[in-house]
């Protein structure tokens, strides 16, 4: 839509008013120290946080939330009301851009594990990549890429792995639905953990039957001697002040049981 000229000069004298009425009303707090002055700078100037938080939006790491990002950019935006000075010649909302984007960068690096020189090659072999797509309308082969960022085969390979272990994502990220379900990464995840196993489960249900088939043939004295030692973690001789006995005689008894359940759940 094409704007005329008597437009143009309209919206460019709304964006003059609108920057000094940004300045007058931080003047006012400045004098005044009402907080109320503040909160009013605050709302006027957060379209800038989202604005600077969502062209970043793609170098978020996976596992960040924006909200969080734009918290920390309103807290820059706070801080650079109350130190903002207008003898250095900036604007409030020059200022603020500034530090906002300084904000939001060094949360950025601090929620991103990789090193920045796993970023800068990301970003450069990215961009190389991008630029062959559009010239020749297919991928290029790992020795064109190489050739493009002026690296050999080993080192490009080797970028290109520290890249994708760099890449976290998330294990709630759908991959697949159908009319009655979502099928979630974490649902095709392979567990090698016996406890969700139904077979190692089933088997280990089997074994406890049997053990305490087993425990139950054993004699009143065997089994108090065998609840005290591995149940209680009591000592042979405190088992032997309990049970009225010697300590060599509870020695005896346990090698007995030992024995008796080694036999019985022999098969």
């Amino acid at each position: 839509m094409a704007v005329t000229q008597r437009e143009a000069a309209t919206l460019g004298t709304a964006a003059r008013t609108a920057r000094e009425n940004v300045q007058e009303l931080w003047e006012s707090y400045h004098q005044s120290g009402d907080s109320r002055l503040r909160d009013r700078l605050v709302l006027t100037l957060a379209p800038m946080v989202k604005y600077i938080v969502y062209r970043k939006i793609r170098e978020l790491p996976a596992q960040c939330e924006v909200e969080d990002f734009i918290s920390c950019g309103l807290e820059a935006l706070m801080h650079s009301i109350d130190r903002y000075d207008p003898e250095r010649g900036a604007t409030l909302e020059q200022f603020a851009w500034t530090r906002i984007h300084g904000a939001v960068l060094d949360e950025l690096r601090r929620n991103d594990w990789a090193p920045r020189s796993v970023r800068r090659w990301e970003r450069e072999i990215t961009k190389v990549r991008e630029r062959f797509v559009l010239e020749h309308r297919r991928q290029p082969t790992r020795a064109e890429l190489g050739d493009l960022v002026g690296l050999e085969p080993e080192v490009l390979e080797r970028h290109l792995a520290d890249i994708q272990r760099a890449e976290l994502g998330s294990l709630n990220a759908p991959v697949g639905s159908d009319e009655t379900s979502t099928l979630d990464r974490v649902d095709l995840l392979t567990s090698e953990d016996s406890d969700f196993d139904p077979e190692s489960q089933a088997l280990k249900g089997d074994l406890r039957e049997r053990f305490r088939e087993a425990f139950a043939q054993l004699s009143p004295r065997e089994q108090q001697v065998a609840v005290r030692l591995y149940v209680d973690n009591l000592t042979l001789r405190e088992i032997g002040e309990t049970l009225g006995v010697t300590e060599s005689r509870v020695c005896q008894i346990h090698g007995q049981l030992r024995r008796r359940l080694q036999t019985l759940l022999a098969d």
